[in-house]
């Protein structure tokens, strides 16, 4: 690791901590608005600066001019609202209100942020001594422009912020955040490219799109050739993710407000070239008694009990005619039968859509531990007839006690399995990848658990005759029951020593 990288990464973890000093009696989701807010006031603080200053030296008399502004992308901020004020007024006792009046006074100049700034900074359970030391961290330790190396500082900061809070929050954190190894396989695996229009129908605080506009500059592409669409019904989140796309320099469609998918579809005539989803695990009561009808249902309507044949139907209708899905279920999803569900899979694979399945390792969540499977979905497959099995359970590593994450080399793996069954390259492995025909997935009922098709990885061969194998294990089998019935012996004595009696 490099100094520079080691010493950002210090900056997202004193930010962290900050946020652990500030927490009293106020909710974590509370500070996690305190802490991205002020990511994000600073952000803009900066761009502003760095577009104000050049109008200064242009002479041109056009630096108070909000169209100037308007014009580069970058929000105009009212002098209440500079990042001079703020740090000017770190450690007084109105520090609070300082910045509260600054999130108004940027709303009030930038309409698309209207309702969207946090605005909880005055609360008096919020300690403004400590506050005042986090406005401190942003100053020193973020130079006043808007350099690239700045720009990804404090997206870094942002994201890592986000899922500390995730963690922290357990089971509500899972709402905004989707881990990031999660998303960039889905990203490595689908490719994202320029010119092409990218969607999330419930896209969380927005980190399917960080990542694509990071695999775009990864591979020489341009980062403002992508079309970024998206939805989120919980207020906070699509507000988190509005301003993680301004931070990230992303320009992306959100819609005006908050609004549920199925209901209110804030993207009608959206056909997507790329669609990469974490939809909630098996929600139920999503509304399928009001939306039967619905055009989305091509394959069949959703049961009311279980939304995930909704959010793939709803997806596979918004998909242009060579687009892919990525999208992340709970391992349900591949075998129930239940309420037709079983039925609408029959459809969708014999539509040749299903390209590729993939098992995931249980821990990758902060918010549940249940096992995922990650689907892709394709439209006019390279490979007709076939689907892709990969058993990806044993990948990975544990980072702590409970969470596990994907190597950097884990990631690759599965892409390249995935490049290689396009190119019509890829070898059976056992236990972890199959190429399988729609046919022998007929065969199977129709059930996509990977396990089924890619069977139990081969042993190595010892040289050791199977019929001496038998015999020595069997042997070493009945030493060890004799050697049970001595220890249960000698644990009934010792008990029976100190009075108990056990028959």
């Amino acid at each position: 690791m490099s100094v520079k990288n080691s010493a950002n990464i210090g900056f997202e973890k004193q930010i962290w901590d900050a946020a652990c000093v500030l927490w009293g009696h106020i909710p974590a989701a509370d500070y996690r608005k305190v802490i991205i807010g002020l990511i994000f006031l600073r952000y803009i603080s900066s761009a502003f600066e760095k577009r104000y200053n050049q109008l200064v030296a242009e002479g041109e008399g056009f630096e108070d001019d909000i169209d100037a502004y308007i014009e580069e992308n970058i929000f105009f901020v009212p002098k209440i609202a500079r990042w001079s004020a703020i740090s000017a007024a770190a450690h007084t006792p109105e520090i609070g209100i300082v910045i509260d009046n600054a999130m108004k006074a940027i709303e009030t100049q930038n309409k698309t942020l209207k309702n969207v700034l946090p605005k909880n900074y005055a609360n008096p359970d919020l300690d403004k001594r400590v506050l005042g030391n986090v406005v401190d961290l942003f100053t020193n330790n973020i130079k006043m422009d808007d350099t690239e190396e700045n720009k990804d500082l404090l997206g870094r900061t942002y994201e890592y912020c986000i899922s500390q809070f995730a963690a922290y929050e357990g089971t509500k954190g899972g709402e905004f955040y989707t881990p990031t190894s999660i998303v960039k396989t889905l990203v490595s695996i689908l490719k994202p490219f320029d010119n092409c229009r990218v969607y999330d129908p419930c896209c969380g605080s927005g980190g399917m799109f960080v990542q694509s506009v990071k695999f775009l500059e990864a591979h020489s592409g341009n980062r403002n050739k992508i079309s970024v669409y998206g939805q989120e019904s919980n207020a906070d989140t699509w507000k988190m993710a509005k301003m993680n796309m301004a931070i990230r320099g992303i320009d992306a469609d959100f819609g005006q407000y908050h609004a549920d998918t199925f209901f209110n579809d804030l993207h009608p005539t959206l056909k997507a070239d790329f669609i990469m989803a974490n939809p909630p695990f098996n929600l139920s009561n999503w509304g399928q008694d009001k939306l039967k009808e619905d055009a989305r249902w091509k394959y069949g309507t959703p049961p009311a009990s279980n939304a995930n044949y909704a959010w793939i139907q709803h997806m596979i209708y918004h998909l242009a005619p060579n687009g892919k899905i990525g999208l992340v279920l709970a391992n349900g999803a591949l075998s129930t039968q239940t309420s037709g569900e079983g039925e609408i899979r029959k459809k969708i694979i014999e539509d040749d859509l299903i390209e590729g399945i993939v098992a995931m390792p249980t821990q990758l969540f902060y918010s549940v531990t249940i096992p995922v499977t990650l689907w892709f979905i394709t439209k006019n497959k390279k490979q007709k007839g076939k689907t892709l099995f990969i058993d990806a359970r044993n990948l990975g590593y544990m980072v702590d006690r409970k969470h596990r994450d994907f190597t950097q080399d884990d990631i690759n793996k599965l892409s390249d399995t995935f490049m290689q069954f396009r190119e019509g390259k890829l070898v059976d492995i056992k236990g972890f990848c199959a190429v399988v025909t729609t046919e022998d997935i007929k065969k199977q009922d129709y059930i996509l658990t990977p396990g089924r098709y890619v069977g139990i990885e081969e042993q190595e061969d010892d040289g050791e005759p199977f019929e001496d194998k038998m015999k020595r294990l069997t042997q070493e089998l009945g030493q060890m029951f004799i050697q049970s019935d001595k220890l249960q012996e000698k644990i009934r004595k010792n008990l029976a020593s100190i009075g108990f009696e056990v028959k």
